[in-house]
């Protein structure tokens, strides 16, 4: 095998980086991604690595058409990063960044479910610092938070890999299924990372506190790693199915009412992580296509709205919809690459959302799931209101709020122009990333009945969203803070505790005074006792004691002498 496993260059990469400044450190950070994927593209079909610790052989390299259609995502991903991250003078995310890209990659080329772990660790451990580098109490906070789930993801899955090797003798990562108390416990450890309802909370609460760079590496790595690991371990599970149903509903409600357009961006996550989810449950070549290949359009869209917001929190320090508005004036080219987003994420035709999500709807009407299609469905319309619409809305047109700024630095300008290209490429073009799939594809997007179908869905979603402004039920933008199922561990829990210590604290009050009062009694009998004046302390009675102690002792050695 003449190359390197493709986390190896975004390892060392990370190393030059720190050792690097100024212009030097752009172009090795530029060259990292480029270096990586020439490398990906010189590795041999089902091409393995392996290397032997103590009785086990672990697999660092399997290579095949699932792993290389992710390898070449997250190459990409990495590049359009960088690029937008070049203006900042932090080593702390640069080498972070470059060493999380790099911890994606191994995770997603991991042939056994040891190194998956070591790398879902690493996942935990050098993102964390995107989110600390923003230097607020705010970001601290949800920092900790996220470390402490991320962790606890990669210790239940370290648990249901042992309690699987014990039941199987096999660490091997393929296809697991749901077979014994092992499987199910790294199907909840995938389920945290890929952020199922009521384990979500850890994505809305620090995305939206990391950098404007950093968020969008988070965008493109963890959630997507996570569905790479179901796509390769639970194909066909039903259980994923009606999972992915519910998290392509319930995150449009909390992102309507969201002030935060970062927040609403994770909302949204949440929802396209659900077409993919429920592809993968699916199961069909249709079905796991459609999400692979959505999950491949949702890192550049997703992506591309992150950066506009990003750019929009960089030039303004603002990210309430209540407070922005009108900056289209002043940031057109920031505004249009965000319409391209907004499109690309509604899937209207010609844009790259189009081509995949329609894979998954169509999958789940021919594999008879009416009811989830009609789910889908609803969610499709719910996207493009508060994604499509609010994103855009809010923040470049809506009322005026007298902000002039300027557009943000070049490199960051550059990053959300080649991701918009990209966007319009692949929704023009799709048999490209069709080419990539992991199963042949049979399947024409541009059909009169898909076209018009998602047309009339636009449509009627725009309508709605008009309506209910120009009447005034459209919730209003509010300076709040909304919480959605983290309530429990963020409000109800420290509450608890308090009540806890509350009726407690009289009953510990009178255990910690009996039990003080109850240890000087003693001591001040003993000392009434053996103090100076106490009986023990008399001079004859002591001197008494000294005979019968004498008197004793002859009497034991003349019996042991008998």
């Amino acid at each position: 095998m003449n190359s390197v496993a493709p986390f190896l260059v975004f390892f060392l990469g990370a190393v030059l980086v720190a050792m690097t400044r100024g212009r030097v450190r752009a172009a090795v950070l530029l060259a990292i991604p480029l270096v990586g994927a020439f490398n990906l593209f010189t590795i041999a079909d089902a091409a393995v690595g392996n290397v032997a610790v103590f009785d086990y052989t672990l697999t660092y390299l399997r290579v095949d058409r699932l792993s290389m259609l992710f390898g070449y995502l997250f190459h990409l991903a990495a590049f359009i990063g960088i690029v937008y991250s070049l203006h900042l003078r932090d080593t702390t995310q640069h080498v972070t960044g470059t060493l999380y890209a790099g911890s994606a990659l191994g995770a997603v080329f991991a042939g056994d479910l040891i190194t998956l772990f070591v790398f879902w660790e690493l996942l935990a451990v050098t993102s964390v610092f995107l989110i600390l580098a923003r230097r607020t109490e705010r970001a601290r906070a949800a920092a900790m938070r996220y470390l402490v789930i991320q962790v606890l993801s990669g210790v239940i899955l370290l648990a249901g890999v042992l309690i699987r090797l014990h039941q199987t003798g096999s660490i091997a990562f393929d296809f697991i299924g749901l077979d014994g108390l092992g499987s199910w416990l790294i199907f909840l450890a995938f389920g945290i990372k890929c952020a199922f309802p009521l384990l979500h909370n850890w994505l809305t609460d620090s995305y939206p506190e990391a950098t404007p760079t950093g968020t969008v590496f988070l965008c493109a790595f963890t959630t997507k790693v996570a569905v790479y690991a179901l796509a390769r371990g639970f194909p066909g599970t039903e259980i994923l199915v009606y999972i992915g149903a519910a998290m392509t509903m319930f995150p449009i409600f909390y992102a309507v009412l969201e002030n935060d357009l970062r927040k609403v961006l994770g909302y949204s996550m949440i929802n396209q992580l659900g077409f993919m989810v429920t592809g993968i449950g699916i199961g069909t070549a249709l079905a796991i296509n459609g999400a692979v290949s959505h999950a491949f359009n949702d890192v550049v869209f997703k992506g591309l709205l992150f950066m506009s917001m990003g750019a929009v929190l960089h030039m303004t320090g603002r990210i309430k919809a209540s407070e922005l508005g009108g900056l289209y004036k002043s940031m057109p080219i920031t505004a249009t690459c965000c319409l391209v987003g907004a499109a690309s994420i509604s899937a209207f035709p010609l844009f790259s959302g189009f081509v995949s999500k329609s894979m998954v709807m169509v999958a789940a009407l021919e594999e008879g799931y009416p009811v989830v299609w009609l789910f889908l469905l609803f969610a499709s319309a719910g996207v493009m209101e508060h994604a499509g619409i609010k994103i855009p809305f809010f923040s470049f047109f809506s009322h005026d709020s007298g902000i002039r700024t300027r557009e943000p630095p070049l490199n960051m300008l550059v990053a959300m122009i080649l991701a918009a290209v990209i966007c319009v490429f692949i929704g023009s073009y799709p048999w490209v990333l069709y080419d990539f799939l992991p199963f042949p594809v049979d399947y024409e997007p541009y059909t009169m009945a898909h076209v018009l179908t998602q047309t009339q869905l636009l449509m009627f979603a725009i309508l709605a969203f008009v309506t209910l402004k120009l009447t005034g039920l459209y919730p209003p933008e509010l300076p709040s803070v909304n919480i959605d199922s983290e309530w429990f561990y963020r409000r109800l829990l420290p509450r608890a505790v308090k009540l806890f210590k509350a009726v407690l604290a009289p009953l510990d009050l009178g255990v910690r005074r009996a039990a003080l009062g109850f240890v000087n009694y003693l001591i001040a009998a003993v000392f009434r006792r053996a103090g100076p004046d106490g009986v023990l302390a008399r001079s004859p009675l002591a001197g008494g004691m000294v005979v019968w102690v004498l008197v004793l002792l002859a009497l034991y050695l003349l019996l042991n002498f008998l």
